[in-house]
């Protein structure tokens, strides 16, 4: 009868997954007892007991394996974190530095004195087409006329000005030329004033220059320097801007002069609406640029 027993226990042992024997014997210890291998050996054979010694074993090894490999993987992670964190610092301070060069402006301006276009002439004096994408020619000569207020203006604009002015006055109206030529060093002038009043609002200088750009010409690219735009505004103690603006948007082309900065062209000209500037081109052309109600940028791109 036990020897029955013993190979129905031993067959059922004998049917266990060699990684599983050690866990059938030790059902057998009693709770909180420790491991002795004679407390089991009793009714087991030397085989028996070869199987339990060499799975315990070989489960203490595979812990081990399990142990080694998660260290080496926490060890891998450990480096990966050091290198994202060293590549992330690099980054941000390759950030830093470019933006350093971009606000300090000397990098994008020595670039662009050499590479920048030049207006060209071919179309006549007063067909210069003169934007942040053409700039006034290094050799470009003017002959100035002085007003009566100070300000000043290419001599060969001065006898159409003076006669839309005069044609003003008999109906009432008194405007005066708020600005006319300005040198490169005032335009440069303005434009960092406004340049510095956007920084003043808490914005980094290269945003603040993209802002200036939409109202003040950057230096070199502005048709005050040219001598042939002119700012108009009213004499305050006589009339009204608005009064003197309406006027000129509805007959200054009878004299040559046109609307430069036209309201919905903003995408074309790159300037904002500016009522008061004005632009000398000639009598035919200032005609041809009021009946189709386009900017100066589309009537050159149609006469090329």
């Amino acid at each position: 009868m036990d020897s029955d027993k013993r190979k129905i226990r031993n067959k059922h042992f004998s049917s266990r997954e060699p990684g599983n024997r050690l866990s059938f014997i030790l059902e057998s210890v009693p709770e909180g007892s420790h491991l002795q291998f004679s407390q089991c050996h009793e009714n087991l054979c030397p085989v028996d007991s070869l199987y339990i010694i060499a799975d315990y074993f070989c489960i203490r090894f595979r812990k081990g394996q399990r142990e080694n490999l998660m260290k080496r993987r926490q060890k891998r992670n450990q480096y990966i974190i050091k290198i994202a964190a060293v590549m992330l610092l690099m980054l941000l301070l390759w950030i830093a530095v470019f933006y350093r060069i971009i606000d300090s402006g000397d990098f994008l301006f020595s670039f662009c004195v050499n590479t920048r276009p030049i207006a060209s002439e071919e179309n006549g004096w007063n067909l210069i087409l003169v934007n942040c994408n053409n700039y006034i020619p290094d050799d470009y000569e003017i002959e100035l006329t002085e007003l009566s207020n100070g300000e000043k203006v290419d001599s060969r604009i001065y006898p159409q000005l003076q006669e839309m002015f005069d044609d003003m006055r008999a109906e009432g109206l008194y405007p005066i030329v708020r600005e006319g030529y300005r040198s490169a060093e005032e335009q440069e002038e303005i434009f960092a004033e406004k340049v510095q009043a956007y920084m003043n609002e808490g914005y980094f200088r290269s945003r603040a220059e993209r802002m200036a750009e939409e109202w003040v010409a950057v230096p070199g690219t502005s048709e005050h320097q040219l001598g042939i735009a002119v700012d108009i505004n009213a004499d305050k103690e006589r009339c009204e801007n608005e009064d003197v603006y309406l006027w000129l948007a509805e007959n200054a082309y009878k004299y040559g002069f046109i609307l430069r900065y036209p309201q919905g062209k903003e995408d074309i000209t790159g300037i904002s609406y500016e009522p008061w500037h004005f632009r000398y081109v000639g009598v035919e052309n200032a005609q041809i640029i009021y009946e189709k109600q386009i900017c100066l940028e589309e009537f050159i791109e149609n006469i090329r």
